[in-house]
């Protein structure tokens, strides 16, 4: 699988489980293999199973959201010697200061090193880690796109991005390994709960080189490095699905009845 993979992402396979193989692999896997939810929002099952990840992400070059990126990194990673933990965070982007806790409903890596702990997390829709992030507090981390930095209250770590000259916060997580058990089951829930974003709505993003596109229902962001960010309201199905073959680099041809769905938005 993992020749696959990298023939995949563009880029050779590290030598060594070293920190730079690692950045170079976030960079490349969130380059080439896109977030979306087009199984969950078209009422298909979203497959954990190794074998079914791989053949969603890699073979038939579709993407996914945080449980299928981050497993079928994990795996790849384990393969190739990194030592590897699974985490869970409660998502607080978009949430008032004031909000409820929500479920732990987002997975994310810490990948031990000589250098330290890290964070790696490939499945942030379009707040996406391009990078990878050293588990230390209070210190900003550049990465190919935003800088990024880990705030810590007690045993909780909050994730926050420099958007527009201020930090916003994404997740909150604590270092307690999460069993396969539970991504079932909040998988489970994100991708069936009819009341989940990740059902009742079309969400897409990709982080290209210069950019990051983002996508929600018919309304496509594009944020440009350095510079300003457009937003546009995409005019019919076809140009919807034209959207996602060429900027989010999707291939839908092996979604059933995705121009009758996609009509649903206009």
């Amino acid at each position: 699988m993992n020749e696959r993979y990298f023939a995949r992402i563009g880029i050779p396979a590290p030598a060594v489980p070293d920190l730079a193989g690692l950045r170079a692999i976030a960079a490349a896997h969130t380059r080439s293999i896109p977030f979306e939810n087009l199984d969950s929002w078209t009422g298909i099952e979203v497959d954990l199973d190794p074998a079914a990840l791989t053949a969603k992400l890699v073979d038939a070059r579709r993407g996914g959201y945080c449980f299928e990126h981050n497993a079928l990194l994990r795996r790849v990673l384990d393969d190739l010697g990194y030592r590897t933990t699974g985490l869970s965070a409660r998502v607080v982007w978009g949430a008032g200061p004031e909000a409820p806790p929500g479920p732990r409903s987002h997975m994310l890596l810490r990948v031990d090193l000589p250098e330290g702990p890290h964070v790696v997390d490939v499945g942030f829709g379009g707040q996406t880690l391009t990078g990878v992030l050293a588990l230390e507090p209070d210190v900003e981390q550049a990465t190919p796109h935003e800088p990024f930095r880990l705030r810590r209250d007690g045993g909780i770590h909050e994730l926050q991005s420099l958007i527009g000259g201020q930090w916003r916060p994404l997740y909150r997580f604590d270092q307690v390994p999460t069993p396969a058990a539970d991504y079932e089951v909040s998988n489970f829930y994100v991708s069936r709960h009819p009341r989940s974003g990740f059902v009742t709505g079309l969400i897409a993003a990709r982080a290209a080189a210069d950019r990051r596109y983002a996508l929600g229902g018919r309304t496509l962001a594009v944020h440009r490095l350095g510079g300003p960010s457009q937003r546009r309201e995409l005019g019919s199905p076809a140009e919807l699905r034209e959207v996602l073959e060429r900027d989010l680099l999707i291939d839908t041809s092996g979604l059933p009845d995705l121009d009758g769905h996609l009509a649903r938005l206009f």
